[in-house]
C-alpha cells in the first residue's frame, strides 16, 4: 500500500492528466492548494511511484504521466463512494420522461452517456434466446403486397414486406395471422422455424388455401438471424481525444465498430455488476489503447443487457463510474415498469 503522502500525489498526478492530457511535473503539483511539500519531496515522491511502476516519464518533458498499472490502482483504491454528478438527473428525467417502446428507452439511453462524456456508448440488448414473440400484425399495401409487422416482449418491433400469392384472399390472410397470433404468442424467437415447419405449416394447410406458396412467403418473413441488437453513440467522439486525434490510431477501432459481433463479444462475457477494463487488461487488440468500463441493467426477472463505455486510459474515471451505476438503475427501473405494462 502506499503512504498518504504517495497517495496523494499519484492522485493529482492522474487527476491533472485526466484534465489536461499534458504531462504533471513537480512545478504543477507544488502549486495545487492541497499541496505543502517542496518541490523536491515531490520529485522523490515521483520517483518512487515510477519505481513502483505507477507513473511513467515520458520523452518530451521532465513531468509523468499514469501508467496502466497507476490506473489500475486509482480505479481500486482511489476513487471513493460514487457522489452525485449533475448529470444523474438528466439521465433519470430523460428516461422518465415520454419513453414508449424498450428501443427508444436504449438508443436515447446510449445517446445520452455518449453525449455527457465524449466517449463512444455501446449497449448490448438482450440475449435473442430469450426474446419471445408477442404479436403479429399485417397490414396489406396492395393487391400483391403487403407488410408483416412482428412484436417481441422485448418491444422490438420489426417490419418485413412480402408477396401476396394469387388466390390468396384477404379472408385467408387473416386466418393465418390468427393462426400464428395463437399458436406463436411467446414462443422464443429461436423456436419460430421449428414451430412453422410443424404444426403452423399442417394447420394452414387444413383452413387456409393455396397455402403452400403462402407458407414459403411466411418461412421468409418469419426467418430470424442471430445478429445481436446493438445501440451505440458517439462513434465519433474518439477523434475528440488529444491522443487520437492521429486516425491511424484509431484505424483498428472504427474497423471494429463496423463490426457487429466483434462489438457484442466485447460485452457479452463481462461478469455482473460494473466492471473496468484497461489498456492492455482488455483482450480485444483494436481496444489495448482504451479503458472499456461496463455495467449490466435487466428487463424483467431474468433477461438483461450490457453498457458499455469506451475512451481513452485517460479517461474520468470517477465521473464515468457513477455515470453508468445511474444509468444502470435508472434503465433497469424504467424497463421494469415497461415490461410490467406489455405482458
Amino acid at each position: 500500500m502506499l503512504t498518504e503522502r504517495q497517495l496523494l500525489i499519484l492522485q493529482t498526478i492522474i487527476d491533472d492528466f485526466i484534465e489536461s492530457a499534458q504531462p504533471v511535473g513537480s512545478r504543477v503539483i507544488s502549486k495545487k492548494e492541497n499541496i505543502t511539500f517542496s518541490a523536491a519531496t515531490i520529485r522523490n515522491v515521483m520517483a518512487d511511484l515510477e519505481d513502483m511502476e505507477l507513473l511513467e516519464k515520458t520523452h518530451s518533458s521532465s513531468g509523468r504521466v499514469p501508467s496502466e498499472k497507476g490506473y489500475r490502482y486509482y480505479v481500486d483504491h482511489v476513487i471513493g463512494p460514487s457522489i452525485h454528478f449533475q448529470e444523474v438527473d438528466v439521465i433519470k428525467h430523460m428516461i422518465q420522461d415520454g419513453f414508449f417502446e424498450f428501443e427508444q428507452i436504449v438508443q436515447m439511453s446510449a445517446q445520452v452517456l455518449s453525449d455527457l462524456t465524449n466517449y463512444t456508448s455501446i449497449i448490448l440488448g438482450p440475449e435473442v434466446n430469450e426474446t419471445k414473440l408477442k404479436q403479429i400484425q399485417l397490414v396489406p399495401l396492395s393487391v400483391q403486397t403487403a407488410v408483416a409487422i412482428l412484436v417481441t416482449n422485448t418491444g422490438h418491433v420489426e417490419h418485413r414486406s412480402f408477396t401476396i400469392p394469387e388466390g390468396v384472399s384477404t379472408a385467408d390472410l387473416e386466418k393465418m395471422v390468427n393462426i400464428l397470433n395463437e399458436r406463436l404468442y411467446e414462443v422464443p424467437i429461436v423456436q419460430l422455424s421449428n414451430r412453422l415447419n410443424t404444426e403452423i405449416h399442417l394447420l394452414m394447410k387444413k383452413y387456409i388455401r393455396n397455402s403452400e406458396q403462402l407458407f414459403d412467403y411466411l418461412k421468409v418473413v418469419l426467418s430470424h438471424d442471430d445478429s445481436v441488437k446493438l445501440y451505440i453513440g458517439g462513434k465519433s467522439n474518439m477523434l475528440i481525444q488529444p491522443e487520437f486525434q492521429n486516425v491511424d490510431k484509431v484505424h483498428s477501432f472504427y474497423s471494429m465498430l463496423e463490426n457487429e459481433e466483434a462489438i457484442a463479444n466485447l460485452l457479452k462475457n463481462k461478469h455482473n455488476g460494473l466492471n473496468v477494463s484497461i489498456g492492455n487488461e482488455n483482450k480485444v487488440e483494436a481496444i489495448k489503447n482504451f479503458s472499456l468500463i461496463t455495467a449490466n441493467y435487466q428487463l424483467g426477472n431474468k433477461q438483461g443487457g450490457t453498457i458499455g463505455l469506451i475512451g481513452p486510459t485517460r479517461m474520468e474515471y470517477k465521473k464515468v463510474i457513477t455515470l453508468l451505476n445511474a444509468l444502470s438503475s435508472e434503465m433497469t427501473d424504467a424497463l421494469y415498469i415497461w415490461y410490467k405494462n406489455n405482458q
